[in-house]
């Protein structure tokens, strides 16, 4: 497999676990980077992430897409009491809100959804342009880990 047609099946794995109503936006990352790691973490690290969809619990803030973006990243690079922080942590989580931010103009809910607002997240073209953001954050974090060697291709 190609570096092009795992980051692919990245996206669409992350896209497909949010399309078919089993996880929302910042599950569906955490889970397909997860997955994409080999699992070493337990399934129910995706618990974590439930919180954050729609903005950080409907509250329409950062994008959960974006939040499951950082909590993957954290996956790798993150640290453990004790621990001093990985100096690759902060650049490339602050690469991920630079890049989405450049992309959709924000990083907020609301803001990237806003032609949607007051849908209560019921219409098909919304879900649809979160399934793709969610997409293509798991994509873009799956691009850098294989950049860096976290993530081999075989």
């Amino acid at each position: 497999m190609t570096k092009a047609e795992l980051i692919e099946e990245v996206r669409k794995e992350a896209e497909g676990y949010f399309e078919r109503g089993e996880f929302f936006c910042s599950e569906a990352v955490a889970h397909t980077i997860n997955n994409l790691l080999g699992k070493p973490y337990d399934d129910k690290v995706v618990k974590m992430a439930s919180g954050f969809p729609i903005g950080m619990g409907k509250s329409g803030c950062l994008c959960g897409a974006v939040s499951g973006g950082q909590m993957a990243l954290g996956m790798v690079y993150g640290r453990v009491h004790g621990e001093s922080m990985n100096e690759k942590m902060f650049p490339l989580a602050a690469e991920l809100h630079d890049h989405i931010k450049d992309e959709y103009g924000s990083t907020c809910c609301r803001v990237i959804t806003r032609q949607w607002a007051g849908d209560n997240f019921q219409s098909p073209e919304r879900k649809e342009h979160c399934i793709e953001i969610t997409g293509k954050v798991a994509a873009w974090v799956a691009e850098k880990l294989i950049e860096d060697g976290q993530v081999e291709i075989e």
